[in-house]
């Protein structure tokens, strides 16, 4: 048995915590804010339940495993809701299209559009099965620790073009501009950009498909609770309000020992794994002299994912006769360009595409009787923009509810009885995330498995990471697959040790 410290109570390490409390390890998870879930936060305000975070459950079979591994059955702790449509998409003059995993459905609005688009969205969906089956099934939970191993997988990489953009990937099948769009989307749910990740990630459309998009009664902050309160019935200990301040390393012997916490308070350990922002762990929680391949010009160099802009707010109204449904993708009229300011220019651009989250029609649990609960979430640049949100925030909420409250939803803001917003200083200051970004390293080809910040430190044999920063992304289905990867290589079965790297080898 192995004493492990877990730094993080996102998904990731609340996955990770119980892989290995079920697997024997005296395992105590610390949290720096005074609730469990990193960015799957709750906010309570006057009566509403607003999910901080991610909204969007796909592969409920990976929560399923994740209770079986601790000898639980999921359904004894929450239910899982079916959300039909999966989307509702808008264009810029206000038409919707729906799609859900009924294929006869999906062509049938994809022929409202463009009737020859119908033939191309299939060879499309044949293709992505292909890519989900190397990219998620054999490849999301397995560790690239060297080269070699992305070697064996580069064949297969070609093949599938994964060095094309998911929307070049999507455009070769789809015609119409619009439809584009809706099928190449998802990387911004992992907080990449449709121009630039690889084009692997148009599996997200087939794992969709193929499960489905769920909600969780009670929403994601009752998912939250359970996987609390199972890594509790394995022995497992919280702390909360437990800000850690550093990660201890015995520099000759090149492993961690442990965590200082901001107050002083010192815990050891075997093995630590940390599911805060990988970018912040290293630059932040190592001191640079112990650093011998991640300096702090190498973790700076590392592009991150764009920021988001969320205002969550409930109303005394509600809104069922809109036409909206529980998820909602409004885009703008431009999509490249606005892509192009938000990843490359790094501008806050005068318009914006928003995703408007409307749980109450599925759950109307999570808000007083007779209201209505919202969020609404705008993707914006990192903070290497330069904006200064301590001015620039009022102004972007207050465009993005005046233009909500002239095309979506009437009388808005005299309605509204609870209304609480983030934007980038809350991803950097409370939430730890380098540059203020949303979803940690950004999803580009050279980011990507063995490129990407490994799941078993490069500098030190026993720390691990778990989370969006890692291998092998953001989203939930990634961040479990992480958490996978953690238990297998601390448990031994797939273990191999990471050579430390001399001085001359420093990059």
């Amino acid at each position: 048995m192995a004493r492990i410290i877990v730094i993080g109570s996102g998904f990731g390490g609340l996955g990770a915590a119980i892989r290995l409390a079920a697997r024997g390890h005296e395992v105590e998870l610390f949290e720096k804010r005074d609730k469990l879930g990193g960015r799957a936060y709750v906010y309570e305000i006057n009566g509403f339940k607003f999910d901080a975070g991610p909204t969007v459950i796909t592969a409920p079979f990976m929560l399923d495993d994740l209770f079986a591994a601790a000898g639980r059955r999921r359904e004894d702790y929450i239910d899982l809701v079916p959300c039909d449509p999966f989307y509702r998409i808008w264009n810029h003059e206000g038409r919707a299209f729906d799609y859900n995993n009924d294929e006869s459905f999906i062509l049938d609005q994809i022929r409202k559009w463009n009737p020859d688009d119908a033939e191309g969205y299939q060879r499309f969906m044949k293709t992505t099965k292909a890519i989900f089956q190397k990219g998620f099934v054999e490849l999301a939970d397995k560790p690239f620790l060297h080269f070699t191993d992305m070697m064996k997988v580069a064949p297969d990489l070609i093949k599938m073009q994964s060095y094309m953009s998911v929307y070049s990937y999507a455009a070769q099948f789809v015609k119409d501009e619009f439809l584009r769009r809706c099928f190449s989307f998802h990387p911004l749910l992992i907080g990449g950009n449709p121009f630039d990740a690889p084009s692997i990630y148009a599996m997200i459309h087939y794992l969709e498909r193929e499960w489905g998009i769920h909600w969780v009664k009670g929403g994601t902050g009752a998912l939250v609770a359970a996987l609390g309160k199972v890594f509790e019935e394995l022995g497992g200990k919280i702390h909360l309000n437990a800000d850690v301040d550093e990660i201890l390393i015995d520099d000759a012997a090149r492993r961690a020992t442990g965590i200082r916490l901001k107050n002083g308070t010192i815990y050891t350990a075997d093995h630590v794994v940390s599911n805060a922002d990988v970018s912040f762990t290293y630059r932040n929680m190592i001191p640079e002299r112990y650093r011998r391949h991640w300096t702090n010009r190498k973790v700076d160099a590392l592009k991150q994912s764009m920021s988001l802009f969320v205002i969550y707010f409930g109303t005394k109204r509600q809104y069922r006769d809109q036409g909206l449904a529980h998820h909602n993708i409004i885009l703008g009229e431009r999509y490249k360009e606005l892509l192009n300011d938000i990843f490359n220019k790094q501008i806050v651009a005068d318009d914006f595409s928003l995703y408007l989250h409307m749980p109450t029609l599925t759950d109307p649990s999570i808000a007083p009787e007779g209201h209505e609960l919202f969020y609404v979430l705008s993707p914006v640049p990192h903070l290497g923009s330069g904006t200064d949100w301590t001015k620039a925030a009022k102004p972007y909420r207050d465009k993005i509810m005046n233009f909500l409250e002239q095309n979506y939803l009437p009388d808005l803001q005299e309605n509204i009885v609870a209304e609480h917003y983030i934007d980038p200083l809350h991803f950097q200051n409370t939430l730890n995330s380098h540059m203020g970004s949303a979803f940690s390293v950004q999803p580009v080809l050279t980011q990507s498995a063995w490129f990407r910040p490994h799941n078993q430190s490069e500098e030190f044999s026993n720390l691990y990471f778990v989370g969006a920063g890692t291998h092998p992304g953001a989203g939930l289905p990634g961040v479990l697959s992480s958490s996978i990867i953690a238990e297998e290589l601390i448990c031994g079965d797939v273990h191999r040790e990471v050579p430390v790297l001399p001085m001359a080898e420093v990059v």
